[in-house]
């Protein structure tokens, strides 16, 4: 715990002096990416569901008619586990036919998950570590940033928790308006979402566990083992959303100060990294 909280002191300073992040997100196309959407195979892009619109990571549904829960995932190339990333999103629009109540106004960034391929063709949503990304309804409070758990669980003040969505302390985002969400993820030991640079919830200890995903494959899903990394995927739940900017920090690589391939910022040693 002191180690993670030094790197929680000393890397917000460090990331802002840097230009070392990766765009995941060209806004020209989907390269790099890989689409999952419950009912078809990987990379079949029902309905051109995911598409660049104006420079913008787009979901739409024009083309589902009734949505019939086809949710949908699309996959980053490459797994990562000590990272921090950085999604602009904003709602817009209105919901496909028959979606969900609970996901108007709804999508979230997947972290940890098992490699896209593992996906079952009728499965849900991936197992993972959800980052749920919320805008108002223009009649009360519903913050963003939250989290929840397919297929997971964490600890929170020394206990486990197994409820599927925790809320976070973010603000309510009502209409249109771009949102600034941040993740810094440690690997199996810390996460932490910021919204607007603040901090809104933390966690230690993402594992495998729990419930709210089905079609799965129960050997993809160990029970009460820890999550050091996998995945990440951005959802569409039924709602339209736009995604401005997926950035990211690698946070692990050469610790060596004497390599040219050091940097000051990394928490995890990777030897095999070094030049």
């Amino acid at each position: 715990m002191r180690l993670i909280c030094l790197a929680l002191l000393t890397l917000p300073l460090a990331a802002q002096q840097h230009s070392d992040w990766i765009q995941l997100f060209n806004g020209k196309n989907l390269d790099g990416w890989q689409p999952k959407i419950r009912g078809h195979a990987l990379n079949d892009n029902f309905g051109k569901t995911f598409r660049v619109q104006d420079g913008y990571m787009t979901t739409g549904y024009e083309a589902y008619g009734d949505f019939d829960e086809r949710f949908g995932h699309i996959f980053y190339e490459k797994p990562f586990s000590y990272y921090r990333i950085v999604v602009e999103y904003r709602f817009i629009g209105d919901q496909a036919l028959n979606g969900p109540g609970w996901a108007t106004r709804n999508s979230g960034i997947m972290l940890h998950s098992p490699a896209p391929e593992t996906m079952g063709k009728d499965q849900d949503f991936p197992i993972s570590i959800e980052v749920q990304l919320l805008g108002g309804l223009g009649e009360g409070p519903r913050s963003t940033a939250n989290l929840c758990t397919p297929g997971t669980n964490v600890v929170m003040d020394g206990k486990l928790v197994t409820r599927h969505c925790t809320t976070s302390t973010s603000k309510t985002y009502d209409g249109d308006v771009w949102v600034r969400s941040e993740v810094l993820v440690l690997g199996s030991s810390f996460i932490e979402h910021l919204v607007e640079g603040e901090t809104v919830l933390e966690y230690l200890m993402p594992q495998f566990g729990g419930r709210n995903v089905s079609g799965h494959n129960p050997a993809d899903k160990p029970d009460g083992q820890l999550m050091e990394g996998g995945y990440i995927s951005l959802q569409s739940e039924s709602h339209p959303v736009q995604f401005r900017k997926v950035e990211l920090l690698n946070l692990e690589g050469c610790m060596d100060s004497d390599s040219s391939s050091y940097k000051d910022y990394y928490v995890k040693s990777n030897p095999g990294s070094c030049k």
